[in-house]
């Protein structure tokens, strides 16, 4: 069996694997103390786990943590841990949260925001935008400045140069055409 530290260089120093070094020993020995500790302070486990790691972190950075005798060691945790939960409950005032389902509520108390009806009109956009491409040049312009820039069609007339009951005209065949296309995709026709 190949033994992963054959590989190591001439002259380089072995490296202990995590699990054996004196700081993963005393992790698994105290880990569940803390933990337990740590989880009368925070509301949730995955919270209580995000400080327990917080803790360990700060104690592994501590350069002297190690030479603290046991009984030190343990105060030391039990002082940081307590801190490490103030500063969550601290974090979590200053920065309250709403359950996910209360935000879904308000979010789509309107129904025509919800995904799939977006979806539905981006759709129904796209239909409408590829039938409108299909019209001739003028026939788009009118319905352009009717629809998308809000014009009157005396407005648009003077814009095009064309009589008033000549865009009404124009407008009103468009209308008809397109109301004619969804027709016929509605019934499959098309």
């Amino acid at each position: 069996m190949h033994h992963p530290r054959q590989n190591q260089r001439p002259g380089t120093k072995s490296q202990a694997a995590p699990d054996d070094s004196p700081f993963a020993a005393f992790y698994r020995r105290h880990q569940p103390g803390i933990l337990t500790y740590i989880r009368q302070q925070v509301n949730t486990a995955e919270d209580a786990e995000d400080v327990l790691l917080e803790v360990f972190l700060a104690a592994l950075a501590h350069e002297q943590f190690m030479r603290l005798d046991e009984g030190q060691q343990l105060a030391w945790l039990r002082r940081v841990a307590h801190n490490k939960s103030v500063d969550h409950y601290r974090r979590l005032v200053n920065r309250p949260s709403v359950p996910l389902d209360e935000v879904r509520e308000t979010v789509f108390e309107n129904e025509a925001l919800e995904p799939d009806q977006v979806a539905l009109r981006n759709e129904e956009h796209a239909f409408l935008r590829s039938r409108v491409a299909r019209l001739p040049e003028l026939q788009q312009e009118v319905l352009r400045l009717r629809f998308a820039s809000g014009l009157r069609s005396a407005d648009i007339a003077q814009r095009l140069n064309k009589s008033d009951g000549a865009i009404r005209k124009i407008l009103a065949r468009s209308l008809n055409l397109l109301r004619s296309i969804y027709t016929q995709s509605e019934g499959g026709h098309e």
